[in-house]
């Protein structure tokens, strides 16, 4: 059996450092309900959450760790985000490069009245961003968008982004799915009112983490409501921050690895990491580029993009591509719509799909290198 290449990446991370499941693991064993009783145990994990949250604000140059609510990924925290700051008769306005998760919940606030203008691509695959404040009405209530594309690596130009929200005080919910642990976010500086993440990708944390980093004043409408931990006798959930977006106990025990995953980042840090994801990304995209009948897609004309790299090759099926990569090669990619319908329209390749590779700090050149012999093998056949 051949050595395993993981290349699915932007999907979720396989290979994290060995810290985050010792953490997994030593918190099941010792830690109890945060909030839930006065024990060494449940102050432990109150702890783990608290120290999670100080983590998260520091990654996004926030300084209020209580305003970090955690949720099950970034699909339900831009849910919270998306149905808790928005209704019938708002103007919202997405592009095209978004995935379902921002995509659907506006879908169905628009079914309920909510007005919904997508943005166009450039020739690039990136947000036309003149059409994006040329789009801006009097009820225009927010943006709503990704900072790099799941299926074309494109980087969002979020300053900009940022920019247009403010000149006409509106607000910026950011998708940073792609993106944190790998690019630098701050909230302030760009001007972002809600960061949603997911903590299984770059901040390398395990599945069934995630949540929302909330500026002050941004009162988001709870979807959920029930068990806090504090003041039992009242018939409303609490108001305030994170309890007001947290009903229910925490996943202590995930969190213990998020923080564990966070500490890696902040100890090798984003600059070492993101160069040597953009270096491998940019070294396949070198190589495939010269194998006769592949096309890539996505902005290449600039180096500052997601390690990322969506192909095809002539009219093969992505799925039946895919699947030969990891039977006969044992290579993980991840084939079809990759959940970015919109952008599929705009590439022309609903029916085909696409082939990505997503590029972690773990892997190698030589696993690069093993990648595109065997695309180069598949190609001849």
């Amino acid at each position: 059996m051949k050595k395993l290449i993981y290349l699915d990446n932007a999907a979720t991370s396989l290979h994290r450092p060995e810290t985050v499941e010792q953490a997994v693991v030593q918190a099941m064993r010792t830690l109890g309900n945060s909030g839930r009783g006065g024990s060494e145990t449940a102050l432990n994990a109150s702890r783990t959450i608290y120290g999670t949250r100080e983590k998260i604000a520091n990654l996004f140059h926030y300084p209020h760790p209580e305003q970090v609510a955690f949720t099950k990924n970034s699909t339900e925290a831009l849910n919270l985000a998306i149905q808790g700051l928005f209704s019938p008769g708002d103007h919202v306005i997405t592009t095209m490069l978004e995935h379902n998760s921002v995509l659907r919940p506006l879908y169905c606030l628009q079914n309920e009245g909510l007005e919904l203008t997508v943005v166009p691509c450039d020739g690039k695959g990136s947000p036309d961003y003149d059409a994006m404040e040329q789009a801006i009405r009097v009820n225009t209530r927010g943006i709503v968008c990704t900072h790099a594309s799941n299926l074309t690596g494109n980087l969002v130009d979020i300053q900009t982004v940022g920019a247009i929200a403010k000149r006409h005080n509106l607000l910026f919910i950011l998708d940073v799915s792609q993106s944190a642990g790998v690019f630098p976010v701050n909230m302030e500086e760009y001007q972002i009112d809600v960061v949603c993440f997911t903590g299984h990708k770059s901040l390398m944390g395990p599945q069934g983490t995630g949540g929302l980093c909330v500026k002050k004043g941004v009162n988001i409408r709870p979807l959920f409501a029930g068990g806090s931990g504090i003041r039992t006798f009242e018939r409303e959930h609490p108001g305030d921050m994170p309890v007001r977006l947290e009903a229910g106990t925490i996943n202590a025990h995930g969190l213990a690895g998020l923080h564990a995953g966070l500490e890696y980042i902040e100890q090798v840090g984003l600059d070492f990491i993101r160069q040597k994801e953009q270096t491998l990304a940019w070294t396949f995209y070198e190589g495939v580029t010269k194998i006769p009948g592949i096309k890539v897609y996505g902005d290449f004309t600039t180096y500052e993009r997601a390690p990322i790299v969506a192909l095809n090759f002539e009219e093969y099926d992505s799925a039946s591509f895919s699947d030969e990569l990891m039977t006969e090669y044992n290579i993980v990619t991840r084939a079809g719509g990759h959940c970015a319908p919109l952008m599929h329209e705009y590439m022309k390749t609903v029916e085909q799909g696409a082939v990505r590779f997503s590029f972690s700090v773990f892997n190698t050149v030589e696993e690069v290198q093993t990648a595109l012999d065997a695309i180069a093998e598949i190609t001849e056949t």
